[in-house]
This record gives C-alpha cells, structure tokens and sequence, in this order.
C-alpha cells in the first residue's frame, strides 16, 4: 500500500479534464500530494494527447479506460476501478467536477469507503429530472462533504434542499480560471481562423450533441432550420463542429443542412475556444459553453427547454429558445444586437485556490475562502 495522499482528483471528459486543470496546476504551485484518475470515460488519442500535453498537464497516474457503455455498466466499471485506486491511495479527500458518470462512480466510492468528497461546481440544477445529468448532480451533492458552488444561485438551491450551510463555499467557477489559463495558449498554437478562412466577429458557432436534439430527427430538423435562416438574414456562416452522434443521425435522417452552417470535423480544445472567443454569437445545447460565452463576451442562444446555468440569462448573456425555428431566428436576433456588456457571475478566477483552501486549510494560500 503507498503513502497516503492528499487529493485524489476523478476526472474522464472533456469538459472534467478543462475545469479541474486549474485545481491540478494550483496543487503543483502549491506543493499538495495529489493524484489523477482518468476513468476513461471519454476516450480518444485527442483527449490524452492533446488536452494534457497542449494543456502542459502532467499524464494521469491512472486510467481506467472504461470506454462506452450503458449508464449502469459505465459507472459500475469505473466504480470498481476507482475503489481500488482509493484503497491503495488512501487520499483524504476525493474531487470530482459536475455530472457525468465518472462523477457519480467517483462519488459513490468515496463515500463508501468514508473519504471526503468535494464536488466542484455543486448546486446546479435544471429541473429535469429526464437528463441523467441531473440524477448525477443531485445524488453527488447530497454525498459530499464539501459543495463548491459557482455561484450564490446553487447555493440557495442546495440550502432549499437542506443541505447544511457550513458544508457550502461560494468559489467562483474553476471555468473562469481555465479561460484565464488557456486564452494566451489558444492565441499562441491555434490558428485555426485561417485555416477556415474565418475573421473574428464575422461568424457564428454551433454545438448540438445532447439526445433529446439530435436523436429526434424533427427536432434536430427544426434546430438546423433556424439555425440556417438565422444565418441567412444576417448574412454569415455557422460553424458546426459536429459530435459524432450527430453526424450519424444527419446520414440516419437524411438531413441536408442548410447551406450557411459548414459542419467540420470536432476540434481540440484551444482551436475551440479561438471559434468561442472569436464568434459574433454562439448557438448551444452545452451547459459548459453557456458558462464560457458569457465568460468570454459573446452573446448565447441555448436550443433547450431549460438550463442550468440561469445566471447567464440573468445577467444578459443567453436566450433560451427551444427548438422551433421561429423562436431560434428571434433569439439569434436579440443575441446578434446585444451591445451593452454583462456582469460576469462565475467568479474572478481564483477558485481552485479557494477550494484547495477549503480541503488543506492548513496550505498557504494568497486568497481567502468565501462562503
């Protein structure tokens, strides 16, 4: 058995591995025994090689390499594999970020086993209880010991749940400091604009991979009508990095796309967040990407019916519009002359220190904890 450690931190998707690479980079700065587990739930060349060598990550010390499965068999693998790994680590406390399956194994082992737990980015809710996302968010926070919510929205949602106040901190979202992070990177190795012969602001950006979009093909018809026509009456392309899920169902569905929306293969993370940052409006079914529009200043249209990001709206940033084409167009509109700048919510861009601050209280630290 190996000398106990202080974090182990459970991560196996995209979105996991650009949020808590600020919480890894922090425990390097700051001389914190920690230790990666891949689950592998997302699973490609472009993941292990380019988001930890592009992102100067260190390689994680374990991965499972779960694969794709059905919800049941995915977690259960990665449970079984990530129990082990606790065993042998003995961490004090476990980290896992947001709502996927690698989350809910990561939490569940920990808690059997009576390790802490912390979940970044705790306290989102969409009020849906058909997207396994939220099963995961939800069983995940009423097992943690530390809840790092983004904003002061999810923390009244978890204290409305009767969750305790003292196991809350109010940190900002760690997305804020991977953007901060990862812009002069993007600036400095991406040249994709050129590639595609883009200008910056001259262009808009679509992602469309959850199931309830793109495997109902009249939805997924009506979200590429509105898409398209928006892209018509303001006379620009639409760039559609496509999710391989969707590209099968365009062939399934025998879709044509509209002219205006060139659909490109998927793109490594910093060629990706160059298309966000450089993009007049930004067209989503991702939470994450809501959270970075805003971030970034681009102004959000979400093609759902609801959203766990409400702050965005609030503040400006986003439209919710569904999927009929009428309300797409609309929404694209008001994005499109959005010219006054929103409030950021998601924090300054501290928070992997702040909850570094709150799991190892006794590390130096230049920030204070907020609660």
């Amino acid at each position: 058995m190996s000398e106990p450690t202080d974090l182990v931190i459970v991560l196996g998707t995209r979105p996991e591995i650009i949020k808590l690479a600020p919480v890894i980079r922090a425990c390097e700065r700051r001389h914190i025994e920690y230790t990666v587990v891949h689950t592998g739930q997302h699973y490609s060349d472009s993941l292990d090689g380019v988001f930890f060598d592009q992102l100067e990550l260190p390689t994680p010390e374990h991965n499972l390499a779960v694969g794709s499965d059905s919800h049941a068999r995915q977690t259960a693998a990665m449970m079984t594999g990530i129990e082990d790994i606790l065993q042998e680590e003995q961490p004090e406390t476990v980290l896992v970020q947001g709502d996927t399956n690698s989350v809910l194994a990561g939490s569940i082992a920990a808690s059997k086993l009576n390790v802490d737990l912390g979940h970044v980015e705790a306290g989102l809710r969409s009020f849906d209880r058909s997207m396994p996302e939220e099963t995961n968010r939800v069983l995940t926070d009423h097992v943690a010991d530390y809840l790092f919510a983004p904003t002061d929205q999810s923390r009244q949602y978890l204290l409305d749940e009767g969750l305790p106040d003292d196991q809350i901190f109010v940190t900002g979202n760690t997305v804020v400091d991977a953007l901060q992070q990862n812009r002069e990177l993007a600036e400095r190795k991406s040249d994709v604009l050129a590639k595609l012969d883009l200008e910056r602001g001259e262009f808009g950006l679509m992602t469309a991979h959850r199931a309830e979009n793109v495997d109902n093909e009249r939805r997924f018809r009506d979200l590429l009508e509105g898409v398209g026509r928006a892209a018509e009456e303001y006379g620009f392309d639409v760039v559609y990095p496509i999710h391989p899920r969707a590209k099968n169902n365009l062939a399934e569905f025998n879709i044509e796309v509209p002219e205006r929306i060139r659909v490109i293969d998927p793109q490594d993370y910093l060629d990706f967040l160059t298309f966000e940052s450089s993009a007049a409006v930004i067209l989503t079914d991702s939470g994450g990407v809501q959270e970075e529009a805003c971030i970034l200043g681009v102004p959000c249209v979400t093609l759902r019916e609801n959203t766990e990001r409400p702050e965005t709206i609030d503040v400006g940033a986003n439209r919710l519009v569904g999927s009929e084409p009428t309300a797409i167009v609309d929404g694209v509109r008001a994005a499109y002359s959005t010219t006054q700048m929103w409030e950021n919510p998601f924090g300054d861009g501290t928070a992997a220190d702040r909850i570094l601050t709150a799991v190892s209280p006794t590390m130096e630290t230049e920030t204070e904890v907020i609660q």
